[in-house]
């Protein structure tokens, strides 16, 4: 079964470059011009994953990014012709699982798409007995996808999960952010060492009752991250 796309994209020759490129390596795209129609379309498509441009008239990509997360895990790229780093932060800080800048290649563009989705699908597996990690009053389904907290359901992005999933599989454990980025993210992304401090701390404001002291996703000063011990 085709894997659906929507793209949304206030340019029409990257509307229909990406759509027809896409179509030809067997992905059904469905387009969008503005954010609100944008939108719309995918609360009503529930499509596998979203790439969604930074600037678009009515509603900007980052505020579509920021309101699906309330509600949906649903991979998104960003596009965007922003390059600095701290413009692209803030897009992972909004929820997006990766962004790519303008001008972009079509096969980078289809590689990192083709990423997200396997993280998206689990790259880690498990045996049957470890189908479930309990760690304290966290509960993490590996082939559910799914985080509970005292039996209530946390919306994780596809990184976030991966990232989580590393980390309390050996707590205590230290992870330097390359080991991170390797693990959960692919070699592609060892460039990017710094964003997985985004990952860790929407991971961290999600998770901890107090991010500031966390107690699940621990920092080791000069070294990485680890998952706590005394739960």
């Amino acid at each position: 079964m085709e894997l659906k796309i929507i793209l949304v994209d206030d340019e029409q020759e990257i509307l229909t470059l990406v759509r027809d490129y896409l179509s030809r390596e067997g992905f059904s795209v469905l387009t969008a011009m503005n954010g609100t129609k944008g939108l719309q379309l995918i609360e009503r498509e529930k499509p596998d994953l979203v790439l969604l441009d930074w600037m678009l008239p009515g509603i900007s990509g980052l505020e579509i990014c920021k309101h699906l997360r309330k509600t949906s895990t649903i991979p998104i790229i960003m596009l965007t012709a922003k390059s600095e780093e701290i413009d692209r932060v803030l897009g992972l800080e909004f929820g997006a699982d990766d962004y790519i800048v303008k001008p972009f290649s079509l096969r980078e563009l289809v590689a990192r798409i083709k990423t997200v989705l396997r993280r998206c699908s689990g790259g880690v597996q498990e045996n049957a007995a470890a189908a479930v990690l309990i760690r304290g009053d966290l509960s993490i389904d590996i082939s559910g996808h799914k985080v509970l907290k005292r039996g209530q359901e946390i919306l994780l992005t596809p990184t976030e999960f991966k990232i989580l999933h590393l980390l309390a599989t050996r707590p205590g454990t230290v992870y330097s952010r390359l080991q991170l980025l390797r693990q959960a993210m692919g070699e592609e992304y060892l460039y990017y060492e710094r964003s997985i401090d985004t990952h860790i701390s929407n991971l961290r404001k999600k998770l901890e009752g107090n991010p500031s002291e966390p107690k699940y996703v621990e920092t080791v000063f000069g070294v990485g991250y680890r998952f706590g011990e005394e739960l």
